[in-house]
């Protein structure tokens, strides 16, 4: 296929103000063992008395019942509030995994009442407590509500029904978080002073989900596309462009940038495409759907997964209306395969599709998809005009 440009289509048509967002639905106490709906097809199974995992440097070690009963608290915790979905409950599960490995510690040496509380060990870390380290003295709580595994969850999701809210931020008081890495998200609620260590912390959180959690053809929510259909993924015929030929204009890029719903700094993980809403989605290339839900900021979201070159890659497509998503987990898609129209949900200010491209998966760290777009001769591709109108721009 030839590369080409294609000029920029006049007037994208305008919706107003973002929509709000889809909420997820509250699931039972953990300690019932209850099999519960977290978000979408995603259930919440049995509590296992021990898992074994693995860091991203290589560390093994085993959690107990106890450890992963505090793991389902903050997945139950999690499923209860509007707009964390299971992304933002796995930085909650990365973020207590490093501050305490999921142990609800008391601080004796500053806060002798805090062991009267039921805990899991004695902390010596300044004056914080409990499974995130949360400090009183910073404003978290009182020692009697941060011995509380349930109110340190509520806290550290924050948001306008948070305990803490508006200060000490939680994470849905993060301004663009759900585009932040799993690590930098927890850093930026916990202001470590060593911000690199969460990072370490991701394929433990993914193990966890999988072994507490359960679409309902029985995988768990750390899960990759090829694991939830049981097969591998066949090599794509072809990579296509997303959208259709002269019915789109970019208007913003991948990368750094003002933030254009808070105007502050922030990472944009793939590139705004503004079109009229109602336009055609395609699917970039052949593949299998592994996410059609609402997800946070990203509002109504597709993620196919694909086998490229040889190697397994996903791509995202965000900010449809609820009845502008045309799959459902576990579909087989070919590329230009009409999946979603063109919205503005979730954190949107106008009509238009955001793309990602993700290799290693759908849980994968995105990449900028021009080059990519481009390397596999993708049709009417674009060169970034560089112009970015607020109206069209979003997540």
């Amino acid at each position: 296929m030839l590369k080409k440009a294609v000029a920029v289509v006049a007037a994208i048509l305008l919706l107003g103000p973002m929509m709000g967002l889809v909420g997820i639905a509250l699931i039972a106490n953990p300690a019932a063992n209850a099999h519960c709906t977290i978000s979408g097809n995603i259930m919440l199974g049995e509590i296992p008395d021990e898992l074994t995992v693995t860091t991203a440097g290589g560390v093994t070690f085993t959690l107990n019942k106890k450890q992963l009963t505090h793991a389902a608290t903050i997945i139950e915790t999690g499923a209860g509030i509007d707009g964390v979905g299971v992304n933002g409950i796995r930085i909650a599960l990365v973020a207590a995994l490093t501050e305490s490995t999921l142990r609800q510690l008391a601080n004796t040496g500053t806060y002798p009442a805090s062991g009267d509380y039921p805990n899991d060990g004695n902390g010596s870390d300044h004056d914080s407590l409990g499974l995130f380290q949360m400090r009183p003295q910073a404003g978290w709580g009182t020692v009697a509500e941060l011995m509380d595994t349930t109110y340190q969850a509520r806290a550290f999701f924050g948001g306008p029904d948070g305990p803490n809210y508006p200060s000490p931020r939680g994470l849905l008081d993060i301004p663009g978080w759900e585009q932040l890495d799993p690590g930098e998200a927890a850093q930026a609620v916990e202001v470590s002073a060593y911000p690199d260590r969460y990072q370490d912390y991701r394929p433990v959180a993914d193990s966890i989900l999988d072994a507490l959690t359960k679409p309902s053809n029985g995988t768990g929510a750390g899960s990759s596309g090829s694991e939830i259909t049981g097969e591998t993924v066949p090599e794509t015929s072809e990579v296509v462009f997303p959208l259709p030929e002269g019915a789109w204009v970019q208007t913003d890029v991948f990368g750094p940038r003002t933030d254009p719903i808070t105007g502050e700094a922030a990472f944009h993980s793939g590139i705004d495409l503004g079109a009229p809403g109602g336009t055609a989605i395609l699917a970039a290339a052949d593949g299998v759907v592994t996410v059609a839900e609402f997800s946070g900021g990203y509002g109504g979201l597709i993620v196919v997964e694909h086998t490229v070159d040889g190697q397994t890659v996903a791509t995202a497509y965000g900010h449809m209306w609820q009845d502008g998503i045309h799959v459902t987990a576990g579909d087989h898609v070919t590329a230009g395969q009409h999946i979603g129209d063109v919205g503005s949900s979730g954190r949107s200010t106008g009509n238009h599709l955001h793309f990602e491209v993700r290799p290693g998966g759908t849980n994968g760290e995105a990449i900028d998809p021009t080059p990519w777009l481009t390397d596999h001769d993708a049709t009417d591709l674009l060169e970034p005009s560089g112009s970015s109108p607020d109206q069209c721009r979003g997540a």
